[in-house]
């Protein structure tokens, strides 16, 4: 189950990803997971690991805490 915390942190890597000028598919490719996963995560429908927030913040090339909505 996700939480309204889970969309916020969703929206904002998929702000990130869009600033970064970047796919959902280039993305993916970076952090070595599939672009539905990506798709999952943006739309709040799937909660990434801590890891996997720091892989994304990684190719985006952002901070870790600027992702996060608290």
């Amino acid at each position: 189950m996700t939480t309204e915390k889970d969309r916020k942190l969703g929206k904002r890597i998929q702000k990130a990803r869009k600033k970064a000028g970047l796919t959902q598919e280039k993305l993916a490719e970076k952090v070595k997971l599939s672009a539905k996963f990506i798709q999952f995560i943006e739309s709040g429908n799937r909660a990434p690991s801590l890891k996997t927030v720091y892989r994304i913040a990684r190719a985006l090339d952002v901070k870790v805490q600027d992702l996060f909505p608290f």
